[in-house]
């Protein structure tokens, strides 16, 4: 049985955007079952999850015996297990690859860039004045997407890992109207997002704070 280390709560913020959702995401699209393994603070920092996760951060996907960690990675390894997920031509393979490390490299740092201003530094002098100059290259990066995008269901001829990866990126940004302001991302993201895996992932993602919450209430 796959198992998949998941955080016991976030902020409200963060629901729908911890890196664990991407994963179960896929999983769902390759028809993989799995278990949760739910953390805590302290156990995130325990020596034990430390030595399989040297950051302490979510995801871990634990399979037989073996472990691995980075979202990034992890999507690809499932992405191998599953057509629908991955081409089984190698230049299908060699695409699906590049849509995944473009969602990360290319894309994630920018969107990142503006949520992290957006929510933990709103206030900050630097970062008011940063502002400007972070969200002008979101939106430069998100109208070149929009480009590929144009007359595309996908990114490549059929939904594969590359789109699971660039939609939950994209997601990232569902506080404000930066995807909305660009119809070809925002329908993208709204076809996503009407998949039955990612209804599925999601629900079973937001439940888990859900019951944390009734757990707290009751104490």
């Amino acid at each position: 049985m796959i198992r998949l280390s998941v955080l016991k709560w976030v902020p409200p913020f963060a629901r729908g955007s911890v890196k664990e959702f991407r994963v179960r995401w896929a999983l769902e699209e390759a028809g993989l079952a799995y278990e949760e393994r739910v953390l805590a603070p302290e156990d995130q920092a325990a020596a034990a999850y430390r030595a399989v996760q040297p950051f302490g951060q979510v995801p871990v996907l634990e399979e037989d015996g073996f472990a691995m960690f980075e979202s990034g990675a992890i999507m690809l390894r499932i992405a191998e297990k599953s057509d629908a997920l991955m081409p089984a031509d190698e230049k299908g393979r060699a695409r699906t690859m590049q849509w995944v490390f473009a969602a990360l490299t290319s894309v994630q740092p920018a969107v990142a860039e503006v949520a992290a201003l957006d929510f933990f530094y709103p206030e900050e002098e630097w970062a008011k004045m940063r502002r400007p100059g972070a969200e002008e290259f979101l939106q430069r990066r998100l109208g070149q997407l929009s480009g590929r995008l144009e007359g595309r269901e996908w990114l490549e001829d059929r939904f594969t890992a590359g789109d699971l990866v660039m939609v939950t990126v994209l997601r990232d940004l569902r506080h404000r109207d930066f995807v909305a302001g660009f119809p070809v991302l925002d329908q993208y993201v709204k076809r996503a997002e009407a998949r039955p895996a990612f209804k599925k992932a999601l629900a079973d993602h937001m439940a888990l704070y859900a019951e944390a919450a009734k757990a707290e209430a009751a104490e």
